[in-house]
């Protein structure tokens, strides 16, 4: 056990466990340059994740058990993919250096916290989440802040789509977040006009992949409206067979995105992941409160896109058919991709990720030594 260099650290339970998923990857990348082990709290996320990933797995579900596994594993960095209450009993080790990494680059309101001030380090995709950082936040020293990017979009995963010849549009909703102030879904509000909107395009294929946590969601309107759109797809599928019509429910969105035309969203990590993979296509998200002048300031990237709202869905079918004949914002995107992603290229964001993580694993090393040394000099 004291092989492993790094800690991915996970304390929710397996509804939540998509936050860390999308890291495996990444961290057997990882792994090859600093070993990385997997400390959970929860016994079944373990159970899911040894389905999932080679990289050693770790189980503490009791404080003492959690102290007693980092006492025998001497790591150096502890990376955080969440904001989990539990975290700060992971955080007590001094012996390491935390940083959080998040599960995605996104303008929700929870993506710049007070949080952020418990960790050593807090990586973040670009210059949005430095302002968003600055903006939202009061005595937060922004040199803790890493711009690594976001290394998932530098992985190609296998598509999940048939080939088809006709135009597909994207609908991807984000659930209802765990308060009020993180809500962003249009599901309960707009989410079966939508559908019925980009069924009536011509010559289009519709896609509907849900943030994994709608197909849990508890809210009744959530989940009368997802099982509403599922049946839209069915019945869709079964007047016209060879349109595809599809709804996704499980899998990586990221092998979705490439095989798509449009894409209509909420506020999430979904539209500037599309940003940045898809700069050449049209995005539109939605606008859950229909607060224009917040929304164009809360959430830069709506500067590149049309909005969609109560007051504007009637009109989405044309709207969507007129984006995919002519474009109107690429180049603004393509500016927009410079705001939230640097100027980093495919493979960019893994060597900022691997490099960031060495630094800090070394940067441990060093004030370990150096307080040991001190020590030794006082005594």
């Amino acid at each position: 056990m004291n092989d492993v260099h790094v800690i991915a650290y996970y304390a929710d339970d397996p509804t939540r466990s998509y936050q860390l998923i999308q890291w495996l990857e990444v961290l057997e990348t990882l792994h090859a340059h600093h070993p990385v082990g997997i400390v959970v709290r929860d016994p079944d996320v373990a159970t899911l994740l040894r389905e999932r990933t080679g990289l050693p797995i770790f189980t503490a579900p009791s404080f003492p058990e959690l102290t007693e596994l980092y006492d025998a594993l001497d790591a150096k960095v502890a990376l955080y993919c969440n904001n989990s209450m539990l975290n700060f009993q992971s955080l007590i080790d001094g012996r390491m250096l935390h940083a959080h990494i998040n599960h995605g680059e996104s303008d929700k309101q929870s993506m710049a916290s007070n949080n952020a001030k418990a960790y050593d380090r807090v990586f973040v995709a670009g210059e949005a989440a430095v302002q968003r950082h600055i903006e939202g936040l009061l005595e937060f020293d922004t040199r803790r802040l890493v711009r690594v990017g976001r290394p998932q979009l530098d992985l190609r995963p296998a598509s999940l789509l048939a080939p088809t010849t006709r135009r597909t549009v994207l609908y991807a909703p984000t659930w209802e977040g765990d308060a009020d102030y993180n809500d962003y879904t249009s599901l309960d509000t707009i989410g079966t006009r939508i559908v019925r909107a980009i069924l009536a395009v011509p010559d289009v294929r519709l896609v509907y992949k849900p943030h994994p946590k709608v197909t849990t969601s508890l809210t009744p309107a959530v989940q009368e409206a997802h099982l509403a759109i599922l049946q839209m797809v069915a019945a869709a599928t079964a007047r016209e067979p060879e349109a595809g019509h599809t709804s996704v429910l499980r899998g990586d969105i990221l092998a979705v995105m490439p095989d798509c035309d449009a894409m209509v969203t909420d506020v999430s990590s979904v539209g500037l992941d599309w940003l940045y993979l898809r700069t050449e296509a049209p995005i539109l998200i939605t606008d859950r409160h229909q607060d224009a002048e917040r929304f164009r300031q809360d959430v830069p990237v709506s500067r590149c896109a049309d909005v969609v709202d109560e007051s504007t869905v009637a009109g989405l079918a044309e709207l969507l058919a007129s984006r995919l004949d002519h474009d109107e914002h690429h180049l603004a995107r393509l500016a927009m991709r410079h705001f939230y992603f640097d100027d980093l290229q495919v493979g960019d964001s893994t060597t900022r990720f691997l490099d960031a993580v060495g630094e800090l694993a070394a940067l441990r090393d060093q004030l370990l030594s150096s307080r040991l040394h001190g020590d030794a000099i006082t005594a």
